[in-house]
């Protein structure tokens, strides 16, 4: 009997029945991922990883440099030395060998930096070409697109949206993951079904949460990733380090879940860093790794009595897991015995794997790759396809919705607006319309707090989004186009509700002209300059993809259309014209003062060009660029901003 009590003769993890829905519907669910769970043999032969690595750097920013590139998709410059910096080539793995067969859970231990992390992203298809070689098979063929649709992938970090609930959370990837030929009803049946498998029932309606944003505990956590996964019913799951940060008792409870996953049927493969002795034990076969070298491969059972033989043996009862890292790191006993004795026990196990088991484990996989070139493969039928564009976006839109709500009206956020806007209301309190300057100032105001702020906010979009968009985007969730199509989509009521409070409040505190037809183009002007203002900032985010050198950019950027904007300089030095035509402050500016004031009014009030009161005007405000340009610029600067967005997303590797 397998743990937890779960038959193995059970083909599906979707239950008999579910917490919703009829048992009609179930069947339906049942049925369909039984038909297409296809058996999937998984062996991996000689499977070498080698990088360059700057001499200059830490040591320890190496397995973070290697984390990137397989959870964040970042491969590039990974293969090669940047610029003269001196170069040196470091072995992540060396000719690792082993297998996984349907009904198996195969665990991959060793120390930190072994390669776990890096071995389980290139059997995910997570390497890019060219950095690694050896081979990868699957049911003795090498890995195809409809391979990989049916491979989970769980990675070590949880990379889910935190304010969406858990049911949210897996409904919104079933209808996304799931056939598109499979009616909206049943998409919502197995995402139930598959909240009742993994036992998050209780937590179905609470917030996934993060580091920041208070949520379901961390077991829970890592089993929505898991659920993540399911949802497509994978024939092969793998999972990078699940128990990483939970107790004993949940990380037994998780294995215990993964392991009834295997029996029903599934290719089980996770790395883990050092399980109880309890966890040990559900293990069908393991693979120790030391330095990216393997020095065991088989039977989890077996383990002790290979070690054994080879001489290493512990004093007294122990965790096997345990000794096995021990020896790993290069300790023959349950001491330390000095770097010498580390070094010779690593060389010791690292021959004797070469030499007795790793012909064996070889022959093996040669047999079983001949014989599960056989079995049933998984082709590229057409019913599994994702649903279409149009449904992409339709679903991607209400997830950012419910997503960004919480973070666009949190509290802080619509306070510093109010602020701003009573602040500026009471300072400016009913001025006249002949105290031109203080009007002037006012206006000016206003392009200065909306540019920073939507470009501001706006500038840490994507580096934010860029681990989980990178997830999905590998697993084949949605397009890029559908994707950015919807964020831009929901951009618009989540960025224009705040603005639009802001010019009700200021605008008639602030007593400026109280035509409602000025007040309308007013709002307009902003509404559109905010827009614009946020395409620079998701530009940037999207080109530099670091938060913090993005956010310096965008201010250095503002800083310059903020000074060439019109009302601090007129007289700009002809060296420094062009960045006046590149600053959408200026537009706006402009804008808003011809909302204001007409040409005869500003006569009337002094401002003319034979005027004492000249300059303060300027003649950037007396027609020098018209109305209509101003308009083509912003709108220009509104498409052209965010095409650049675009196309800085679509060159980044996934």
């Amino acid at each position: 009997m397998p743990p937890n009590g779960l038959s193995d003769t059970t083909h599906s993890y979707i239950p008999t029945t579910t917490t919703t829905g009829s048992s009609t519907d179930s069947s339906k669910m049942d049925s369909f991922i039984s038909s297409t769970c296809y058996p999937l043999t998984l062996q991996f032969t000689d499977i070498t990883y080698r990088i360059k690595i700057d001499q200059a750097a830490p040591p320890s920013s190496n397995k973070s440099r290697i984390t990137r590139i397989f959870h964040s998709g970042s491969g590039s410059g990974s293969g090669s030395g940047s610029g003269s910096a001196p170069a040196a080539e470091r072995t992540i793995l060396n000719g690792v060998t082993g297998s996984a067969c349907p009904g198996e859970v195969v665990a991959v231990l060793g120390p930190s930096g072994s390669g776990k992390s890096t071995l389980l992203g290139i059997l995910a298809g997570r390497a890019h070409a060219g950095q690694h070689s050896g081979s990868v098979l699957a049911n003795g063929r090498r890995l195809t697109k409809a391979v990989l649709r049916r491979t989970g992938f769980v990675a070590q970090d949880d990379l889910l949206y935190p304010h969406l609930t858990v049911r949210e959370t897996l409904l919104f990837c079933a209808m996304l993951r799931l056939p598109a030929s499979v009616p909206a009803a049943e998409r919502a049946a197995a995402a139930d079904a598959v909240i009742a498998e993994l036992g998050l029932a209780r937590c179905a309606d609470s917030p996934v949460g993060n580091a920041f944003v208070r949520g379901v505990s961390g077991g829970e956590r890592k089993r929505v990733s898991i659920a993540h996964e399911l949802l497509v019913n994978p024939s092969l799951l793998l999972l990078d380090e699940p128990t990483s940060g939970l107790d004993s008792t949940a990380a037994a409870r998780l294995v215990g879940t993964l392991t009834g996953l295997a029996r029903k049927g599934r290719t089980v493969v996770m790395s883990i860093h050092q399980p109880s002795s309890r966890v040990y034990q559900m293990f069908d076969s393991v693979l120790l790794l030391a330095d990216g070298n393997s020095l065991y491969f088989g039977p989890a059972r077996d383990a002790m009595d290979y070690f054994a033989s080879l001489g290493f043996t512990p004093r007294f009862h122990v965790n096997p897991a345990d000794f096995m890292l021990d020896l790993a790191n290069g300790f023959a006993q349950m001491d330390y015995h000095g770097d010498a004795e580390k070094s010779n026990v690593k060389q010791s196990l690292i021959a004797s794997y070469s030499r007795i088991l790793a012909p064996r484990v070889k022959a093996s996989i040669n047999a079983a790759a001949a014989a599960a070139a056989d079995a049933a493969q998984i082709g590229n039928e057409k019913s599994y396809g994702s649903v279409g564009w149009f449904s992409q976006f339709t679903i991607l839109l209400r997830r950012s919705l419910k997503e960004r709500r919480h973070e666009t009206f949190n509290s802080l956020r619509v306070f510093q607006v109010m602020a701003a806007a009573v602040l500026a209301g009471l300072m400016w309190w009913h001025s006249k319309i002949y105290n031109v300057q203080d009007r002037l100032g006012l206006l000016f105001f206003i392009s200065i707090f909306w540019g920073v702020f939507a470009s501001f906010n706006a500038v840490f979009t994507f580096p934010q989004e860029r681990a989980i968009f990178i997830k999905e985007r590998s697993s084949g969730m949605y397009t890029l186009s559908s994707y950015f199509m919807a964020r831009m989509a929901g951009d618009l009521p989540m960025e224009l509700i705040l603005p639009a409070v802001f010019a009700l409040i200021l605008y008639w505190m602030a007593g400026l002209r109280p035509d409602p037809g000025a007040f309308v183009l007013t709002l307009a002007v902003l509404l559109g300059y905010v827009l614009v203002a946020q395409g620079l900032g998701l530009a940037v985010g999207a080109v530099i993809m670091d938060a913090k050198q993005a956010s310096t950019v965008v201010t250095i950027t503002m800083l310059a259309f903020l000074l060439t904007g019109g009302f601090y300089v007129q007289n700009v030095p002809s060296c420094m014209t062009w960045v006046k035509y590149t600053s959408f402050t200026f537009y706006c500016y402009r804008l808003l003062v011809e909302v204001q004031y007409t040409k005869h009014e500003l006569a009337a009030l002094g401002f003319t060009h034979h005027g004492k009161r000249r300059d303060i005007v300027g003649e950037e405000l007396e027609g020098q660029v018209s109305t209509t340009v101003c308009v083509a610029a912003l709108v220009a600067m509104f498409v052209g901003y965010r095409v650049l967005a675009y196309i800085a997303l679509r060159r980044m590797k996934t």
